[in-house]
């Protein structure tokens, strides 16, 4: 049965072929140096390939000698029309090469900026659409928001959202505040926040699992701390059961005595 072309198109486009190196352009090395007049021709090392880039187009790279860009290729494309010898440039252009040092991938300022950068007198905008916020009109599933948020206009006009609030949890937990951190693995097993005097516990949900501290000899006095955190300043770790110290009874020994008249 005989396969139409519609059939057979998908097919021909999953074997197009690579293009060949056209031999004429290939051999026009001389002329893809002479393109490159942006620099001084010492400036222009020795040729390192022909690549060809389409049928009849090769790109000629040659080694380039500016200061400070080690590693990088002058690239010069060239090409003939069909049936012809006579080459031509197309363009000239600078491109880095495999060890060529480049700048690192530019990232939104949003996307960089890490805990602690905001300093005195910066301003950060909050996007519109940031997913940790909701407007604060709308229902929560937790308490404290609810309480907040009594009556359109008169609360706050946003609220952390279910992500917003999850998300900072696992990250005060992943902290020097959670449990993992050295001064709560060395302190006594015992001495856990959450039944410490001085733990102040958050409102709403993320009052299950965090508080602040609020002992001021302690190294986390003023932070989040999470209910497993723990450190030697707990406010029961040293009422232990102590036995009274048993005296003995005073003895005198009168034979000693020196008896004055």
């Amino acid at each position: 049965m005989p396969t139409s072309s519609s059939a057979r198109a998908p097919e021909a486009g999953r074997r197009a072929r690579a293009p060949r190196l056209d031999a004429v352009c290939a051999e026009a090395v001389d002329l893809a140096r002479e393109a490159i007049t942006e620099v001084e021709p010492e400036q222009v090392g020795e040729h390192l390939a022909a690549v060809a880039e389409a049928d009849r187009v090769v790109a000629h790279l040659f080694e380039c000698r500016l200061p400070g860009y080690r590693g990088w290729r002058w690239a010069v494309s060239v090409a003939r029309v069909p049936r012809s010898r006579h080459v031509t440039v197309s363009e000239t252009v600078l491109l880095p090469g495999p060890e060529a040092l480049r700048p690192p991938e530019w990232v939104p300022w949003d996307e960089r900026l890490k805990p602690g950068d905001l300093g005195v007198g910066d301003l950060l905008a909050t996007p519109a659409d940031d997913e940790r916020l909701v407007p604060g009109y709308l229902r929560s599933d937790d308490p404290a928001v609810e309480e907040v948020a009594w009556e359109l206009g008169l609360g706050r006009a946003r609220v952390m959202s279910r992500e917003g609030r999850l998300d900072t949890a696992a990250r005060w937990y992943d902290a020097d505040h959670g449990p993992d951190a050295p001064i709560a693995a060395s302190a006594p097993r015992g001495a856990r926040c959450g039944t410490c005097g001085f733990w102040l516990p958050l409102a709403g949900v993320l009052r299950q699992v965090f508080g602040v501290c609020g002992n001021l000899y302690a190294p986390d006095d003023g932070s989040v701390v999470s209910a497993d955190h723990g450190c030697g300043a707990h406010s029961e770790v040293l009422l232990t059961n102590q036995r009274p110290v048993e005296e003995l009874p005073t003895v005198y020994d009168d034979g000693e005595i020196e008896l004055i008249g």
